[in-house]
């Protein structure tokens, strides 16, 4: 009798193994199989929130997959199943079910590059990225006054303007606001941000926030590259001599809506940021300032000029006094507004 159930069970044993080779078998012979030969790519998005079953169905109506349940079940059996990652997809039905799961679980989304160009304000940012589809213009300004960012870096201004690095990035739809902005954010700390620069601003008697506010302005008001420098020494000499900067991007900064043109009232803006009305530095950077601007803030030529004035092809005129600077005005720019 014991023998007898023992051949039994040696029997059941041996056909639940044959079983589950063969279950082995089909299952790897389905993540291995793609849905069809077609080489034609789509872009697909998995949206946040979306279930196994939910993704698994979407693919199969794309015809990326088929069978759906098997998807289901190879995802389960590869413990996968909580760790799909929402984006953009690029998928051809060629590709096997065991390619597409891992493109999903490792967050292999489509990525797009966008560059953010130095100078670029916050709302600059906003419209670009907003523009490709990758974040809501107010929700990144909003992110942009998260406290526990601004806390990070000691910033009392109420925004991370000047902060957001201008460099070439990539960026999927799935990342959100917050995620770019803080990936901007430490853009900035790890190429700005070095402690030989901060003694190098507190040995000049600024502060580092100070710093990148100068480098904005030296920023907004460079056409030439070689002329950095020399506009950063300008400022540093009307600062050391009490004088007011009277730099019209301070002024396009301050204006709620600026068509091109600074009017004289504009001169007269009720905001912390004109310096045309205000003494020292505005409360914070106007812009994003790239590397060579915020080099310039640090390190100015050595030079006794106290104005300049455009040129109309990108450079400037400097000058070390008002009556030399006018004559340079009423050279270069005719009747255009005089600028001291």
């Amino acid at each position: 009798m014991l023998r007898r159930l023992q051949s039994r069970l040696m029997v059941i044993l041996a056909v639940m193994l044959v079983m589950g080779v063969i279950f082995a078998a089909l299952l790897y012979q389905y993540a291995t199989t793609p849905a069809s030969a077609s080489q034609d790519g789509q872009v697909v998005e998995i949206k946040p929130g979306m279930t196994l079953k939910q993704v698994a169905h979407f693919l199969a109506d794309k015809e990326l997959l088929s069978e759906p349940s098997t998807f289901m079940l190879y995802t389960y059996l590869q413990g996968e199943q909580n760790h799909i990652q929402a984006g953009e997809y690029r998928f051809s039905p060629s590709m096997p079910p065991r390619d597409i799961l891992e493109a999903l679980t490792s967050g292999m989304a489509v990525l797009y590059t966008v560059t953010i160009p130095e100078g670029y304000r916050i709302t600059d940012i906003a419209g670009l990225l907003e523009a490709k589809g990758l974040v809501d213009k107010p929700a990144f300004i909003e992110a942009t006054r998260n406290r526990e960012l601004l806390e990070s870096l000691h910033i009392s201004s109420g925004s991370l303007e000047g902060y957001l690095y201008p460099e070439t990035y990539k960026f999927s739809k799935a990342g959100g606001a917050r995620r770019i902005v803080q990936t901007l954010l430490d853009t900035f700390k790890e190429r700005v941000l070095q402690p030989e620069r901060v003694q190098q601003a507190e040995a000049m008697q600024f502060t580092f926030h100070e710093i990148i506010t100068l480098a904005s302005l030296i920023e907004k008001e460079t056409g030439l590259g070689k002329e950095r420098k020399l506009i950063s020494s300008v400022f540093h000499n009307r600062l050391a001599k009490k004088m007011r900067l009277q730099t019209d991007p301070t002024v396009i900064y301050a204006m709620v809506n600026f068509d091109g043109n600074i009017r004289k009232k504009d001169l007269s803006i009720d905001s912390p940021y004109n310096t045309y009305k205000h003494f020292g530095l505005p409360p914070g950077p106007i812009a994003s300032p790239g590397l060579e601007s915020i080099q310039a803030a640090l390190d100015p030529e050595e030079s006794d000029f106290l104005y300049f004035v455009s040129r109309k092809d990108g450079s400037h005129q400097f000058s070390t006094n008002y009556k030399d600077h006018i004559r340079a005005v009423q050279k270069y720019q005719l009747s255009h507004r005089v600028r001291g």
